[in-house]
């Protein structure tokens, strides 16, 4: 089977990426960044505190995830918006440092590796959740450019934000995920980094397919 991986930090469009290049290759397609969204979302809702590993682990076994296309459900509810606020972001950032609750869903994640293949993104998918992956890519771009585009994709969505709020948010972010000792967000060895600044998701793409 053909597996992908995608990993790289927030804004660096690799959701975008991976999406893209499964539907090109039609593959199977595994966001992981919104399985920690799901369970943060889910942790604030029901007043769970995050310090708290063995009720954190309990909740997580209990929850019911699915993605359905481009929908997004937690327990048979559609979250798919809900999730993608950044201070949903800024709880999945924080619980995707605690090693019980990233053991918990290895599972989850490695049971979408399912045939033909899978594209999978995120922040460990080439280093831990796939490291037997023979296409491993790492994208990266400025801090500013990420805000620009997490700036654009928020006001899409009717979410009032401004950059240089952005830009602190995701240099703090960058901070926790490459600086934690639990999957810290690094290139995998044999990863081919690519900068995606200065370039469109279809340049990326055509680079990731002349590369495979």
């Amino acid at each position: 089977m053909n597996l992908i991986t995608i990993d790289g930090p927030a804004g660096s469009g690799k959701g975008t990426i991976a999406k893209q290049l499964s539907q090109e290759l039609k593959l199977n397609y595994l966001d992981s960044g919104a399985i920690y969204r799901i369970l943060g979302f889910h942790l604030k809702e029901n007043n769970i505190p995050i310090e708290n590993d063995a009720l954190v682990k309990e909740d997580i076994q209990k929850a019911k995830i699915q993605f359905i296309e481009d929908i997004i459900f937690l327990n048979d509810r559609d979250v798919t918006d809900a999730i993608r606020t950044e201070s949903i972001a800024k709880i999945a950032s924080l619980i995707a440092a605690n090693k019980s609750v990233r053991e918990s869903i290895l599972d989850l994640q490695r049971s979408f590796l399912k045939k033909p293949g899978l594209v999978a993104e995120g922040r460990d998918m080439g280093t831990v959740v796939f490291p037997e992956a023979k296409y491993k890519f790492f994208l990266t771009a400025t801090v500013e450019e990420r805000a620009s585009r997490r700036y654009k994709q928020l006001i899409s969505k009717g979410f009032d934000v401004s950059i240089a709020d952005l830009v602190v948010e995701i240099q703090e972010r960058d901070f926790r995920d490459t600086n934690r000792t639990i999957s810290p967000l690094v290139p995998a060895a044999n990863a081919v980094i690519i900068d995606t600044t200065e370039l469109s998701p279809s340049q990326v793409i055509e680079f990731i397919l002349g590369d495979i």
